[in-house]
């Protein structure tokens, strides 16, 4: 049987239309031209996504004005709490540059299957209802300029190797 000579781009991102944390609906279009870190998180969560989100912000201030070529983005998988005031005043938090985003819970759903996130909630059984977490995949998922996958960096990732990842292509 033959073997293959080369490896085929996996299909990881695509077009979105959601709205950012000044209440603009914003498309993949308007990041064009630039890389983007892609991280599908919330507000709410108690551990990862901060944790994720500083790695890279760590990341894009060790690269200096390199980080000027990188747009960092936050996708919420909890589009039902993240209205665009909550995700301003988390966002602010990190990089000064991290755009978020949510949308309709359709909106946001797409975005999702178009980076393979899985997401769900998982209702803490205190009888609140709107006392829960979001379960998600922890990826950060780095997009050319073109709108291509190129890699995704996992949340052991430290600061430095992300860094390090994308000073390689800056």
């Amino acid at each position: 049987m033959p073997v293959a000579e080369t490896a085929g781009t996996a299909a990881i991102g695509g077009p979105f239309s959601l709205i950012d944390q000044d209440g603009k609906r914003v498309t993949e279009q308007d990041f064009a031209g630039k890389y983007l870190l892609v991280y599908f998180g919330y507000a709410y969560c108690p551990d990862i996504c901060p944790a994720t989100l500083y790695t890279m912000t760590e990341a894009l201030d060790q690269l200096g004005d390199k980080a000027k070529a990188v747009q960092p983005i936050l996708i919420t998988v909890d589009p039902e709490r993240d209205t665009p005031e909550i995700l301003k005043q988390y966002v602010g938090n990190f990089h000064p540059d991290l755009v978020g985003l949510t949308g309709s819970p359709a909106e946001v759903s797409a975005a999702a299957k178009a980076y393979r996130v899985y997401f769900a909630k998982v209702v803490v059984d205190d009888g609140d209802p709107d006392n829960y977490l979001v379960d998600h995949s922890a990826f950060v998922f780095l997009i050319a300029p073109n709108g291509g996958y190129i890699t995704h960096f996992s949340s052991s990732t430290t600061p430095a190797e992300m860094a390090e990842r994308l000073a390689e292509l800056l």
